[in-house]
């Protein structure tokens, strides 16, 4: 089976090639540095062609909803386009929980993308991840605030690079679901909490300030709206592990990090005006 993966070069697309390819599949990979552009459509028929199957893991270059409404609105068109023109049986895009959830930033765009999947007339899965402990790192690197870290109090269920990979790889070696799936972590961390830790393991000494008002890639969340359903398939790597794991391991320091609420006219200091139930739901 000849396989295109689109976005072969980043983060989750080099791990997806290696997972198609133990599974026996011809992959070609697409990408700038290959000489397809999937913004302008430069190369896609020729790449396409006589291909039954096509995974995007595009994505932007930025997180900002509106310009990553515009990468996928364009980047995601002319992807089905292209397939539909070559007849391909599959096509699997990588998505993220709470889409459906959070109509703001990043979360807008991805559910724009998915939109135009679930509309075009090839066979389609999303395969919809939470949060990359990547992502998680880079909310404990920001300096936007001179008192702390800001982090909203949310629930998540952080994911490894390598079992998105291996849940993507896996959709598209299956039939098309027509709809999505949910890949998640295998433990359930509050996001102040496990920015905490990761502060204290480069030695990083900022206070994590608990700021219900604070977003996430563009969104405001409710406590609950960025975990994944109940029968989500749940990854092998804890943070631990991911910590352990990788290529240049954070030093842990035993540095100890401190965890203050922002001052807020919510009489409980916790929930922003307006999120209603799915912002607050009793455990």
């Amino acid at each position: 089976m000849r396989v295109v993966v689109a976005g072969a070069t980043g983060r989750i697309g080099s791990r997806t090639v290696v997972r198609l390819r133990d599974h026996g599949l011809e992959v070609v990979p697409v990408s700038r540095a290959e000489g397809v552009d999937v913004t302008t459509g430069k190369g896609l028929p020729e790449a396409l062609r006589g291909a039954e199957l096509v995974v995007d893991v595009t994505d932007a270059p930025s997180r900002r909803g509106r310009a990553s409404g515009a990468f996928f609105g364009t980047a995601t068109r002319n992807l089905l386009d292209a397939a539909d023109s070559a007849r391909v049986e599959h096509y699997v895009v990588l998505s993220v929980v709470g889409t459906e959830r959070l109509s703001a930033g990043y979360f807008r765009a991805k559910l724009l993308q998915e939109e135009q999947v679930r509309r075009s007339p090839v066979p389609h899965s999303i395969v919809r991840a939470t949060p990359f402990f990547e992502t998680v790192e880079t909310v404990s690197r920001s300096v936007a605030h001179p008192d702390g870290v800001h982090v909203a109090p949310v629930r998540v269920r952080p994911v490894s690079t390598d079992d998105v990979a291996a849940a993507v790889a896996r959709g598209a070696v299956g039939m098309p679901v027509f709809g999505p799936v949910e890949i998640a972590g295998p433990e359930e961390h509050r996001l102040d909490d496990l920015v905490g830790k990761m502060l204290a393991a480069r030695g990083d000494m900022r206070e994590v300030v608990v700021d219900a008002q604070a977003p996430f890639l563009g969104a405001v969340p409710g406590e609950w709206t960025l975990l994944p359903v109940a029968n989500a398939r749940l990854g092998h790597t804890t943070f631990a592990q991911w910590l352990g794991d990788r290529d240049d391991p954070l030093p842990v320091r035993g540095s100890r990090w401190v965890k203050r609420h922002r001052q807020s006219p919510d009489p409980e200091g916790i929930w922003p005006a307006g999120t209603g139930d799915a912002g607050r739901r009793s455990a």
